[in-house]
């Protein structure tokens, strides 16, 4: 039986080596996301390794074996599902989630989540819009183009944000920036690359780090 600590783990390493563009995922690396030791890290990797659930060498880059991913899949897909259960049926904020599922997601029963899945109609994406693997393993790609990347005067949708933390989801929340909000880029200021945007009818100044961070779909292209 895998235990919780090692579910965090490989989520851990699942999550930090997504879009890395070649660049090695290292013990300290990992160690400084989980918040903890170096020592304390390379603890726990040789243990998952002896389970063969992950790639790993002293000094050496850290990666999932398929056994490793295939348990990594099944804690994001249950910790996704209830971030949606509590938007969709308990009323949560998208900023309010994340804790919670970090509790939830370690649920052992495979029937409870796939019943949850059932009920909310087998969603493809989370309330951040990251997509749900499902029953299977199988996952969807990542959201792509950001608001930064788009043309004045295109109209768009909020499908996901790259950057979760709560600070960050009250913040453009505070700006209507939820998702499936429809925005129009109208201007771009050359000095900072902050854009002056429509946002459900309102418009906003929005800063360049926020339009980095906010992943969208071209409404006419659907």
């Amino acid at each position: 039986m895998i235990t919780n600590t090692e579910e965090n783990y490989l989520k851990a390493i699942y999550s930090l080596n997504v879009d890395r563009n070649g660049k090695e995922l290292g013990t300290n690396e990992l160690a400084s996301h989980l918040g903890i030791s170096p020592a304390t890290a390379s603890s726990m990797l040789k243990k998952l390794k002896d389970k063969e659930y992950i790639h790993y060498e002293k000094y050496g880059a850290i990666s999932l074996l398929e056994k490793g991913e295939k348990a990594a899949y099944i804690v994001i897909r249950k910790h996704r599902l209830w971030e949606t259960f509590l938007v969709e049926k308990l009323e949560f904020t998208w900023d309010e989630i994340h804790e919670v599922a970090e509790q939830l997601e370690h649920i052992k029963s495979k029937k409870l989540v796939d019943q949850l899945d059932k009920l909310l109609g087998y969603p493809q994406y989370d309330p951040h819009g990251d997509p749900i693997p499902d029953s299977n393993g199988e996952i969807r790609g990542m959201h792509e183009t950001t608001l930064i990347q788009e043309k004045i005067g295109k109209k768009l949708k909020v499908v996901g944000v790259k950057h979760d933390s709560q600070s960050f989801l009250k913040h453009i929340t505070r700006l209507g920036l939820i998702i499936n909000s429809k925005v129009t880029i109208k201007s771009q200021h050359e000095f900072d690359g902050s854009l002056d945007v429509e946002i459900d009818g309102s418009y906003h100044l929005i800063t360049r780090q926020v339009a980095e961070n906010i992943y969208v779909s071209n409404i006419t292209a659907e």
